[in-house]
């Protein structure tokens, strides 16, 4: 599951609740990146390289939906489908009572006002 980080600050969009549309993005070598707010893209504009390896091997946590190198993640087979996971046993416990909730809320099917109800830097863009 390959989930949209902005790659400036390292947030997770999804944690931040800003929905797939409408979305700030750029495109940058064929590749389309996503981000939370207009301050992002100026900054990733001044060395789109460094943000783009920074951002290369992060994981998001389906439960916390903390942000996580890959190699600092746990992994669990469900429905024939490797998750990942931040290394709290918790994170598993609570994945394991309702799945379903947890993939369908990263793949935006239910609605998530994200962790501070408002975005990072402008919360215009959660509209």
């Amino acid at each position: 599951m390959k989930l949209k980080i902005c790659p400036t600050c390292g947030c997770s969009l999804v944690r931040l609740g800003i929905k797939s549309t409408p979305r700030l993005s750029i495109k940058y070598k064929d590749q389309d990146y996503f981000f939370c707010c207009q301050g992002c893209i100026e900054q990733f504009q001044n060395n789109e390289e460094k943000y783009i390896a920074e951002i290369k091997n992060l994981i998001i946590c389906p439960v916390c939906l903390a942000e996580k190198p890959e190699n600092q993640v746990v992994s669990i087979l469900y429905n024939e489908r490797n998750f990942l996971f931040c290394r709290c046993p918790q994170c598993v416990l609570e994945f394991n009572k309702n799945p379903g909730y947890f993939i369908d809320r990263l793949n935006e099917k239910i609605p998530y006002k994200g962790v501070f109800e408002i975005s990072c830097c402008n919360d215009s863009v959660k509209k």
